[in-house]
């Protein structure tokens, strides 16, 4: 007996849309997406594309016309609600362009809540281009089947980001000298992630975090790991510890 097939196919394209979407919606798609779409993936008329908003979930839509630059999809069916986000936030001091655009697809893809840039003594990067930091957490999201998308803050100096830090929050700091193991010093609650710079943290940043009662300062094993590294081996320890991998 044959199996049945899945539905929708997981070949189908699949793409984020920055509005709320709602059954029986007619959306127009322009720009690099329509060009994608009819384009590249040769989507005509009676077609179907999945879509997702970050605030409704993910839908099933028809292709209803296609015109020289833009298509009109017809939304039918809601396929799952917004995915549930684990409360981590990653605070991460901005690194080189390759190296900053990989972290911002893996904080995508393995389920951070939010990302606040932050500003230190060593950081190297003085201006972040936030619009094509979206556009890689985007692709990621795409790509990966999630229904959800980190926040994106502005840059904030680290000084400034201690002074505000939420009491319910426990930081946990990579910290460079040396900490607990990580998986120790986890609670369960709403959590953060402090990575440096490439130059690491100056020993008054160290001692300016180590100052506030939400901070602790943990290690990542044995071997010297470089920020970007750092910040995926963290952000998994803590998902298998208290996120959603469990």
């Amino acid at each position: 007996m044959p199996a049945t097939p899945a539905w929708p196919p997981a070949s189908l394209p699949r793409l984020f849309v920055d509005e709320p979407l709602s059954q029986d919606q007619r959306l127009s798609i322009d720009g690099p997406q329509a060009h994608y779409l009819s384009g590249v993936m040769r989507r005509k008329a009676g077609d179907q594309v999945i879509l997702f908003d970050d605030r409704t979930g993910e839908w099933i839509a028809t292709v209803e016309s296609v015109a020289k630059r833009s298509l009109i999809l017809h939304l039918t069916d809601n396929l799952r609600e917004r995915e549930a986000v684990p409360d981590l936030w990653l605070v991460a001091a901005p690194i080189k362009k390759d190296r900053i655009d990989w972290v911002a697809e893996k904080a995508s893809e393995l389920g951070v809540a939010r990302w606040r840039p932050v500003i230190t003594h060593r950081t190297i990067v003085d201006r972040l281009n936030l619009d094509r930091l979206r556009s890689h957490m985007i692709e990621a999201a795409e790509q990966c089947e999630r229904t959800a998308l980190p926040l994106l803050d502005e840059p904030m100096k680290l000084a400034a980001l201690l002074r505000e830090w939420p009491e319910d929050r426990q930081l946990l700091f990579a910290d460079e000298e040396g900490g607990v193991p990580m998986a120790q010093a986890i609670r369960p609650g709403p959590a953060a992630i402090l990575i440096g710079p490439e130059g690491g943290f100056t020993p008054e940043e160290r001692a300016a975090i180590r100052a506030i009662p939400q901070a602790t300062g943990v290690s990542l094993g044995p071997r010297i790991l470089r920020a970007d590294t750092a910040t995926a081996a963290a952000i998994a320890v803590w998902m298998s510890h208290a996120g959603d991998w469990g």
